[in-house]
């Protein structure tokens, strides 16, 4: 019995060491499968890097882009097109205006009541609808057809079926992609943007494709202005603030225009205004530099997408974009991993994660990270722990930070080039006389990323500090243009009636 005795206790101390052998293997493997993520994360933290150094970097190439693309046509990257936008509101427009707004992801339509004087603005009757997926792809008659619908079903909802009846009405039409204008009221679509790809377009008049689907329901309205978002942004940030001569908006893409001097219009010799300046469209999505911090994700991203080697600043910044960087960050982790159990199919789908997801799980701040535990379900991710739903707002943070920071860049390197960062030309010290001297600049800012994204919106407003330093950036005023692109367009076409 002894020796049996004995036997069994050398059996169960093998079986113990396996088991204890199988422990050890199976955290061994743990740590390493983690130590991989963390390397990922780690070389995504390097790659997408923006010290300040880094950004004054872009601060100057994006000035010098600007000098070039207003130099000659095709000089840059950036297109620098005139918008025949030269007299700005004043605050002395008078009657009822209407908007409508085609952006990236919707269409608006409103209508605007002045007074006369800057108190009295009244905007009416907003409508904010989803872009119908199918228009996107369609054809010129049937979207210009979809919006004449749109509007014509606005107009009939006004109190007593109509406000002014024998009175055309006026209609601002912002148009959030690339144009090149002939007039303040007329331009040619240079390329599609955000997803549309209706090619037949390209070339054609878009302020004649709507007024033809106006004439077409037999709507007594009148297309009076053409222009991008940015300058209706512009426009009303400039109605309520003389100080505002730089607009951007953060939205489904993004984009930029400011105020120039004609004389420095150089391709355009011998362009005269009443003001001595022009609202210049910046187009700046396609701006590129090789300061710019570009990853494997980037890289991947733009060779699948529709417009491969195209709008590069705007793959790294805009909402369109965000939400699939951290998506292709999730998958190879993934793939290098099962942290996230088993490799989900949605994940391989491009643009699944929007970046209003994004947003939520950045700022989440309930227990347990249970709005990233929603978001990573709807991926096909279930019941990952609290360590890795840490992971994925860390991931959310790096692609943020870097997107509001580069965001920042852009707008100093416009201030900049309009003599508003404070350099005045001077690579030495300011005194304090000169700082004294610098001027107010305000710059409207507008778009469903910079509006709903708190952390986008701090990081961007953090960097701007850190570019001007804290002397300069006193002097320069960021303010939120909520519908400034709709309701700014109205107010241009009622400053051509003043």
């Amino acid at each position: 019995m002894g020796k049996v005795a004995v036997a069994f206790a050398a059996v169960a101390v093998v079986a113990a060491c396996s088991v204890a052998a199988v422990m050890v293997g199976r955290r061994m493997k743990s740590r390493r499968k983690w130590r991989t993520v963390v390397e990922i994360l780690k070389e995504l933290e390097d790659d997408c890097d923006t010290p300040v150094g880094r950004l004054r970097q872009v601060v100057d190439a994006m000035a010098v882009e600007m000098h070039a693309g207003l130099a000659s046509e095709g000089g840059s990257k950036l297109k620098m097109l005139l918008t025949f936008v030269d007299d700005l509101p004043t605050g002395r427009e008078k009657g009822t205006y209407y908007a409508l707004h085609l952006g990236g992801t919707y269409f608006r339509i409103l209508r605007v009541l002045l007074g006369g004087q800057r108190s009295y603005l009244d905007v009416q009757d907003v409508e904010r609808h989803p872009i119908p997926s199918h228009l996107m792809n369609s054809t010129s008659e049937v979207l210009f057809n979809f919006l004449a619908f749109s509007l014509e079903r606005f107009i009939e909802k006004e109190e007593n079926g109509s406000n002014s009846q024998g009175v055309r009405r006026e209609l601002a039409f912002t148009f959030s992609f690339p144009v090149k204008h002939t007039s303040i009221s007329s331009g040619v679509l240079i390329k599609w943007t955000k997803g549309f790809e209706i090619s037949e377009m390209v070339g054609q008049d878009i302020a004649e494709c709507l007024q033809g689907a106006l004439n077409r329901r037999g709507l007594d309205m009148r297309v009076g202005v053409l222009v991008n978002d940015t300058v209706g942004a512009l426009s009303l940030g400039y109605y309520h603030d003389p100080d505002t001569l730089v607009a951007v908006v953060f939205g489904t893409g993004s984009n930029a225009c400011y105020l120039e001097r004609t004389d420095a219009i150089i391709k355009c010799q011998g362009l005269l205004t009443t003001s001595g300046s022009m609202v210049v469209n910046m187009e700046w999505g396609n701006f590129w530099s090789s300061h710019l911090p570009r990853t494997a994700y980037d890289i991947d991203l733009d060779a699948e997408s529709s417009n491969a080697n195209d709008m590069g600043f705007e793959k790294m910044i805009s909402g369109m974009y965000l939400g699939d960087i951290v998506r292709r960050v999730i998958l190879r982790m993934s793939q290098e991993s099962d942290i996230f159990g088993p490799i989900s199919p949605v994940l391989s789908e491009p643009y699944v994660l929007r970046t209003n997801s994004v947003s939520a799980m950045h700022e989440d701040d309930t227990p347990e990270l249970q709005e990233v535990s929603r978001i990573l379900k709807d991926l096909g991710v279930s019941d990952v722990p609290v360590k890795v739903r840490k992971l994925v707002v860390k991931i959310c943070d790096v692609v943020t930070r870097r997107a509001g920071r580069l965001a920042a860049a852009g707008i100093a390197g416009i201030l900049k080039k309009i003599g508003r960062d404070g350099s005045g030309g001077i690579t030495s010290g300011r005194s304090r006389s000169e700082i004294q001297m610098q001027k107010r600049t305000v710059v409207a800012v507008e778009g469903g990323l910079y509006m709903n994204y708190t952390m986008f919106r701090e990081y961007m407003e953090e960097a701007l500090v850190e570019i001007l330093g804290e002397e300069v950036s006193q002097y320069v005023v960021v303010k939120a243009m909520e519908d400034g692109s709709s309701i700014g367009s109205a107010l241009l076409v009622a400053s051509l009636q003043a």
